[in-house]
């Protein structure tokens, strides 16, 4: 999944720093299918001149962020870039004291279990305890997926005032992901107001093929949803109603003990 496009900086906004930001958007292009780029590659997804993207590449190859690789003749990520996540990750309040439920969540369903925040209109993995059964997804920890579609992304859109639900919805790029995928903005908000009726949201395979997910939402100590739970399963294993009936229940355990949990 391609990351959001970075919002442009307020026009004439005097503390602005254009290197910066070019920086972080070079680095950002990398991700998916793009893991070794040259530099005209990154000129163009990352938005500047080559000019620009060469003292870029420069300093952060010095800073050690990125290196050339000879054999591929591209330029590619180091492991310190994940020094960048680290730091968020690493004392993350939620994080630490919502993982013993995610871990007895996964373990009482064998299925794979996720926490993920917003950003934008995106849902952004922060934890993801596997399957102990096969599963042929992969969702890294910083994977991003856009809230329309995903089980998270609804149950997070669902906890929210109503205003701020639509206004997310009308900014996503609504787009099919697969055949399942809905598309139609009015459905899109009458399956929110459903998960916000239920207490958890759904979805049908609408990111990837054979993929059923269920979600619920974790409350902030003001109400307002911080980040979703989520249990993903194979639809060779389970029918969407299977997963609703028979782990919606501990699901919404979990949702519940991490938001008690999320307050300081």
């Amino acid at each position: 999944m391609k990351r959001t496009p970075r919002k442009p900086p307020p026009a004439r906004d005097p503390l602005f720093n254009s290197s910066v930001g070019k920086a972080l958007a070079l680095l950002e292009t990398f991700g998916g299918e793009r893991r070794a780029l040259n530099l005209a590659e990154l000129a163009l997804h990352g938005g500047m001149s080559t000019s620009s993207a060469q003292r870029c590449t420069h300093t952060l190859s010095r800073l050690g962020y990125l290196r050339r690789d000879a054999r591929l003749k591209r330029w590619v990520l180091t492991p310190r870039t994940l020094s960048l996540s680290h730091a968020y990750l690493a004392g993350h309040a939620l994080l630490e004291q919502a993982t013993r439920h995610l871990i007895d969540l996964n373990q009482a369903s064998g299925e794979s279990v996720s926490l993920s925040e917003p950003d934008g209109t995106d849902m952004v993995f922060i934890a993801r305890f596997p399957a102990r059964k096969r599963f042929f997804i992969h969702m890294p920890v910083g994977h991003r997926l856009p809230m329309y579609c995903t089980a998270s992304g609804r149950a997070y859109l669902s906890a929210l005032p109503p205003a701020a639900a639509r206004r997310i919805v009308a900014r996503s790029r609504v787009r099919a992901l697969t055949e399942h995928t809905v598309t139609d903005r009015g459905e899109i908000l009458r399956r929110v107001r459903a998960a916000a009726a239920a207490g958890y949201a759904s979805s049908d395979q609408e990111c990837y093929r054979g993929d059923l997910t269920i979600a619920a939402a974790v409350l902030g100590e003001d109400g307002l949803p911080v980040a979703a739970v989520n249990v993903s399963a194979p639809s060779s294993r389970w029918t969407l109603a299977e997963l609703c009936s028979r782990l919606a229940p501990v699901l919404l355990e979990t949702a519940r003990a991490a938001s008690r949990q999320s307050a300081p």
